[in-house]
Formats: C-alpha cells, structure tokens, sequence
C-alpha cells in the first residue's frame, strides 16, 4: 500500500511538472530603483493589468529589477535564460541595460522584446530582438518638422553621456540637413548628476534658436531647470523618454512649455475619433488612472503592454508548432515575432517584417506640450 501511494505521489508530480513547463514562461528586467526608476516603476505596474495567459496559453512574467544598471540587466537575462528557461525575455528601460540583455538573448536564441529605443545591432542580435518604442528617428522627425516651421535654423543639443543620449543625438544629426537646421553644440550629462551649469553654459554662449535635450524621466528635467534659471528663452524640446509625471514633478514651473513627441496614449482623449489607437489607448488609461490614481499615465506602461500584445500574437502561432519551455517554442515565437501583422497597442500600430523589427509608423506619434503643468496636445 505504502510502496503504491509512493507511485501515484510520483505519476502526480510528473503530471504537476508536465503542466508547469507547458507555462509559457517571460522573464522581465527593469530598473524599478537607481536613475532610471521613475520609468522603471510604470513599466512594472502595467503587469498588475495585464491577464494571466499569452495567445490562450498560461503566463508566468518573472520580474526583476537591475537598479539601472547595464551589468545587472545582463546577470538577470542570463539567470532567466540558464535557470528559468524563459521563453522570451523583457526589458529594460534604458538602453544600455537593453543593449546588454540583446547580447544574452541572442547567444541563447531566446526572443527578446526591448522595452526601450535601441541602436542598430549586430545582425546576430537584431535576428532575436524586437523593439516596442517608436524609433527614435522617426519620433525626432516631429520635433524637426515643428523646428522647421518655426524657422529655426540653429540647435543645441544637451544629452545623456549614454546610449541614450547618443541615439537621440544622432538622430537630430540626421534631420538636421533635410529640416534646414544646423546643430551647434553636443554638451553631456551622467543620468545621476544633480547640476548641469557647465554644459548649460556651454549651449547659452552658442546662442541657439532651440535647444533639445537627449535625457529622460526625471533626470531629463534637469537641463531645462538650468536653462530656465540662466532665462534661456528659445523653445526646449525633448524626446519620447521624457514624457511622463515625474519630468514635470522635478522640473514643476520651469518645464511650463516643453514640447516633446510621444505616443498617443497620453492625451488620448483629445484624439480625433478617427485615431486608430484611440480606442486601446482610452481602455488603458482608465485602468491604469483607476490603478494608480489620476494623471498617473504615462508612455512606459503603454510599451509593456504593448509589447504583452505582440507576444500574445506571436504565441497564438507559435504555440501550434511546438510546447513551451523548448527551444523549438522559442524558435517558434521569433519567427512568429517577425511576422505579426495589424496589431493595434496604446502607441501604434504593428506590423513586423523580417526587415523590420518595430513595425511602427507616423501614427505612433503626436508632439505635446506641457501646459498648466500637464502633458497635453500641441495643436
């Protein structure tokens, strides 16, 4: 009797840890503390609305916090992919941590859903990462066609001493010759400096027209206080990692006015009705503000759950082709990544190619305006 109930305890566990690996399995890096946490923090909170399967399969998110450190995003996709054996991996919200985490996911062909702007990659890992914000080019532009249409002809730029503030630099180098503008200054700053005068009086001596400011969350504030201080009058603008509550928190008074490109979801309900992501937009705003209290919304909540809903796609395919928790699931969820079509999230529209890994276009972004100390259309 004994020896029988020690077989069927045994069939049971077998039976438990078939059902368990046929979880799909999603390890999740953020830097909900260090620098980096006042974006880190909204991308983890969207996962407390999220359901609790991906393509009608059972989800399991693993969710980690890297401090905002590129080293310890690499040590927690690693740790995913040798002791979890995740089936895709998630993160970060900065781009070094993001571009650390690339190189993992690629050595251990495991999907990667990149959860910040990234730079070009090595084909290698551009093959397993598949990036959820706008591109920074492409958001950039709507900065240089406002610039051109105010006739401004010459740019300083002041940005992270980062990934991130090269990519935005660059970016506004490209635009610069088709927008008619010449950019005059490249001052940098670390993402946990608390004062920028240098530089700052580096960019006012060159008298520009306009000053952009590569930064973001809290820290990218910190420039456009000092150029407020020293009355720098000309218009700030900033970029799409810039646009949420804390920005205006730190900057409060002195970032009245800054304009930056982001996704639809933050002035979702003065869209027009045609707007193809309105309605998914709205939905997630009234979760997230019911949530997390009003005003709370923010753009990087919307890339975690945008980047839930290319998995939830892609599993739907994949998951006909083989079990999750193996590496022909994995193989299987890339391949299905590559080619997800008309997939509607809060910030645009995706539609992924082999030759593209974003997928977005001109309606994941609109410029706004902070105004009465909120973000709001600029019209």
């Amino acid at each position: 009797m004994k020896r029988q109930l020690i077989t069927a305890l045994a069939v049971a566990s077998a039976l438990a840890a078939t059902a368990a690996q046929a979880d799909v399995t999603v390890g999740v890096s953020l830097g909900t503390t260090g620098p980096g946490s006042s974006l880190g923090i909204p991308y983890k909170n969207a996962f407390q609305l999220l359901p609790n399967t991906l393509g009608g399969q059972p989800v399991k998110y693993i969710i980690l916090d890297d401090e905002s450190k590129p080293d310890n995003a690499a040590k927690n996709a690693r740790k995913f992919v040798t002791e979890d054996k995740v089936d895709a991996i998630m993160g970060s919200n900065g781009v070094p941590s993001a571009v650390a985490m690339s190189a993992v996911a690629a050595e251990a062909s495991t999907p990667m859903i990149a959860l910040t702007p990234m730079p070009p990659l090595a084909p290698e890992r551009n093959r397993w990462t598949f990036v959820v914000p706008q591109p920074t080019e492409l958001m950039m532009s709507a900065v240089a066609e406002h610039m051109k249409a105010r006739g401004v002809k010459t740019v300083g730029f002041i940005g992270f001493s980062d990934t991130w503030g090269d990519l935005v630099h660059n970016a506004l180098n490209s635009l610069a010759g088709p927008y008619g503008f010449k950019v005059v200054t490249n001052e940098r700053y670390g993402r946990a400096d608390t004062s920028v005068t240098g530089q700052v009086l580096k960019v006012m001596a060159a008298s520009p027209d306009a000053v952009v400011v590569g930064g973001s969350g809290s820290p990218g504030a910190t420039p456009h206080i000092a150029l407020a201080e020293r009355g720098y009058k000309g218009p700030i603008y900033h970029n799409h990692g810039t646009v949420n509550l804390p920005f205006i928190q730190t900057g409060k008074k002195a970032v009245e006015g800054a304009i930056a490109p982001t996704g639809a979801l933050i002035v979702a309900e003065e869209l027009p009705e045609n707007f193809p992501t309105k309605g998914v937009s709205l939905d997630f705003v009234k979760r997230y503000e019911a949530a997390f209290g009003a005003g709370s919304r923010n753009a990087f909540a919307g890339y975690s759950f945008d980047g839930v809903q290319l998995l939830d796609a892609a599993v739907k395919a994949a998951a006909g082709k083989a079990k999750p928790g193996t590496p022909e699931f994995r193989a299987a969820l890339r391949d299905a990544l590559e080619n997800v079509r008309n997939v509607i999230g809060t910030h645009g529209v995706y539609n992924m190619t082999p030759a593209n890994h974003n997928g977005l276009d001109e309606r994941a972004r609109v410029l706004v305006r902070v105004q009465d100390g909120a973000w709001r259309l600029l019209k």
